[in-house]
């Protein structure tokens, strides 16, 4: 049985969430740029340039890549051997959330309540997710979601009737929907399979998944490959101005379901799909 003091928690959460707000994942970065050449017409070309300009400022002058430095979503995979100590593991992700969101000079967008509107003014609680997996080793990834894209996200529960064309219809009209407003380039989350809490769930952990990392299942590596063709086809184009890329990747992460049902998620991200992990 391995031992870690949750005051590592707290310290390794603080650090990843002040990164993941600062710096954007490399394979991100060089999708954006790849996109820009790609752009034919003057307007889209120019606004791909200004994203990869404001990534570069962001990095030279250590400030946030986005104003809206979103909701913290903490992912941790616990190994079974692990046994914590010093604390509460939830305070101590929270705490951790709140150092980082303070002394990172993050904005701070959580209200207590969703009526009363009242700032908690350090950007807690965080939405967690914990999983318990083999091994004496905690995986903690940080994924810090904006608004802009958030509120553009959808949920249906198909039937199995549904068919393939039905589901790739459902998420490029979420696409459509969304316009401009979710800032694109987007990254697709989709979650395929599970309940209704379940997918949503999924399609949170796929647009967390690497840009450059394909579906290992050959159905939706294609699925996500053609996805990508026809939104890139919608011509929203960069922060809705037309052009070829309204989208960098599409990601969908699929899981076992009740006979009687099909539920998709499709949770939008923006042009700053945020995330940084660490192993402890």
């Amino acid at each position: 049985m391995r031992e870690i003091d949750v005051a590592v928690i707290r310290d390794t959460v603080k650090e990843l969430v002040i990164k993941a707000n600062k710096i954007l994942p490399d394979e991100m970065c060089e999708k954006i740029i790849s996109a820009g050449k790609n752009e034919t017409d003057e307007l889209p070309k120019k606004i791909m340039t200004e994203l990869v300009n404001n990534l570069d400022a962001a990095k030279e002058l250590d400030i946030p890549i986005c104003q809206d430095t979103g909701m913290a979503v903490i992912f941790i995979d616990i190994g079974q051997d692990v046994h914590f100590v010093g604390g509460d593991l939830y305070e101590s992700i929270n705490e951790g959330v709140a150092a980082g969101y303070t002394d990172g000079l993050l904005r701070k967008s959580v209200v207590r309540d969703p009526f009363d509107r009242v700032n908690t003014e350090n950007n807690t609680p965080a939405i967690i997710h914990t999983r318990i997996v083999k091994g004496d080793r905690v995986k903690i990834a940080a994924c810090p979601k904006g608004f802009g894209s958030e509120n553009m996200s959808q949920l249906k529960m198909f039937t199995p009737s549904a068919s393939v064309e039905d589901i790739e219809n459902y998420i490029i009209e979420v696409v459509k929907t969304a316009g401009g407003n979710p800032c694109p380039p987007i990254v697709l989350g989709v979650g395929i399979g599970g309940d209704f809490e379940y997918c949503a769930y999924l399609a949170k952990k796929a647009l967390c998944r690497s840009v450059s990392e394909r579906n290992e299942n050959p159905f939706y590596k294609k699925l996500e490959a053609d996805l990508l063709e026809k939104i890139n086809s919608l011509d929203i184009g960069p922060q809705g101005f037309g052009g070829r890329t309204t989208a960098l990747a599409v990601n969908i992460e699929a899981a076992p379901t009740h006979i009687a049902g099909l539920p998709v998620a499709v949770n939008v991200g923006c042009h700053v799909t945020r995330h940084a992990e660490k192993v402890i």
